[in-house]
């Protein structure tokens, strides 16, 4: 097969780097492409949306999974679907939507492959209801560093291992996934505003259970009383009846309509993100958002993934790109989560995609990120003064309190944390040795914490 020598970078385009680029088409070039990887390896990729190194293999093979993009069956009376890695959850909710059935978790885009939605055992609004997307994964297809092709089924180890194992068991080939029934293609929308971290937490506690989709937006540069103040957006599916009769909607309940705006710039001019825009920004976001309406009905788009509208949105960060970092805290570590608000508000990070979320039970994925509590993500310029020195001391007030950071966000998290933020970590890395003995399966990420 053809392989492009090229420059590979994460999402938030912060440390590129240089990797022979091979698309395989069929399962056989997958397998000859991993017999004959060479010394440095080879990391398979899908639509390079993890923000850090994790799809990188600097020196080594990459694998584009996108070639291998069928559809294999639709179980439109069971939900099910059997697809290769590399079709996009984007076509997938294209074509399963007018068949009454959705995604069963969606991350916060819809350009991710199925492949990378297994490696990186994603997770959504609905956490604390469905939890990871590999709780309903039934089984998958695993080309393994011998070359040869295992079927592997859910409870199993080499399952657990690979489900939020970051492509290092092996090349996802197809999977077959339980799906979650819809009437509608519009969601149901309740919005309301939190004065600050404590009234956010205490709303989100109370009421989450109501709701399959919850997620607050945080005004992380807000200080002083208003620390954490919030928008809390949560909702579920619309029922047919919602809609009025007569309206488009209701004739067609089921069209996927999602929207499209301009690209920004290729570069846009540096600093354009800054403290005070944001904090513009964000004060205008807060106020112009309604302090309680129920019942909203909104696209599907415009609740999940409201950034896909924008192509190339990372752009926006400048040549310097940006970091997103995301991390867990348990119930009951609420102190902590406090302390890290109030560092990177004090920090005044400027930051306008900063979301809290709650998760419920943990997953079997031996390196899945969620446990029961509480997430924070956040985006934050790569230039901002002392980002390293910031997240250093997160990164070890979150270790202390037993919780972790998610690997694929990650791009520089210290190794030596690692073990105590994943405790099943000695598990993985024995498995995989026994799996991969010559390191075939390889990436920036896996080098730089040892995995």
């Amino acid at each position: 097969m053809p392989a492009d020598t090229v420059s590979v970078t994460g999402w938030g385009r912060t440390a590129p780097t240089v990797a022979r680029l091979i698309r395989p088409r069929t399962y056989e070039e997958a397998a000859a492409a991993v017999r004959g990887c060479g010394a440095r390896g080879a990391i398979p990729r899908g639509l390079g949306r993890a923000y850090g190194d994790a799809a990188q293999n600097a020196g080594g093979a990459v694998f584009d999974m996108t070639g291998l993009d069928r559809i294999h069956a639709i179980d439109a009376d069971g939900g099910t679907v059997s697809c290769d890695a590399g079709v996009s959850l984007h076509r997938l909710m294209r074509v399963l939507l007018p068949l009454g059935w959705f995604v069963p978790v969606t991350p916060g885009t819809r350009q991710v492959t199925v492949g990378g939605a297994i490696g990186a055992d994603i997770h959504g609004k609905n956490h604390h209801v469905s939890g990871a997307f590999s709780r309903h994964v039934l089984s998958l297809e695993l080309l393994t560093a011998d070359g040869e092709i295992r079927t592997v089924r859910r409870g199993t180890p080499l399952f657990d291992a690979t489900t939020g194992g970051m492509g290092l068991t092996g090349v996802i080939l197809t999977a077959t996934v339980q799906l979650q029934p819809v009437q509608t293609s519009l969601m149901s929308v309740d919005t309301e505003r939190a004065r600050d971290l404590d009234d956010l937490m205490a709303r989100l506690a109370a009421t989450d259970d109501r709701y399959r989709y919850s997620v607050a937006w945080i005004d992380l540069v807000a200080r002083g009383a208003a620390t954490g103040r919030a928008v809390l957006t949560r909702g579920d599916h619309a029922p047919l009846e919602a809609l009025r009769e007569g309206t488009r909607a209701r004739r067609d309940p089921l069209a996927f309509r999602p929207s499209r705006l301009p690209a920004p710039p290729a570069f846009l001019p540096e600093g354009l993100l800054n403290r005070r825009t944001v904090a513009c920004f964000n004060e205008l976001w807060y106020r112009r958002s309604p302090r309680a309406r129920t019942g909203e009905l909104q696209k599907l788009t415009a609740f999940f993934h409201p950034l896909d509208g924008v192509p190339h949105w990372n752009r926006i960060y400048g040549r310097g790109g940006f970091v997103q970092y995301q991390f867990v805290v348990g119930h009951g570590q609420e102190e902590t989560l406090h302390r890290v608000v109030r560092h990177i508000s004090e920090h005044r990070c400027p930051s306008f995609l900063a979301v809290l979320k709650r998760f419920g039970d943990a997953d079997p994925g031996w390196l899945s990120f969620p446990v029961p509590g509480w997430t924070l993500a956040l985006d934050i310029p790569a230039a901002l003064p002392g980002l390293g020195a910031l997240l250093d001391t997160l990164d070890e007030e979150v270790a202390a309190a037993g919780g972790r950071v998610y690997l694929a966000k990650d791009s520089r998290l210290r190794p030596e944390l690692l073990a105590a933020m994943y405790p099943r970590l000695d598990a993985f890395r024995s498995l995989r040795a026994g799996l991969d003995p010559r390191g075939v399966f390889m990436s920036d990420l896996a080098r730089r914490l040892a995995l």
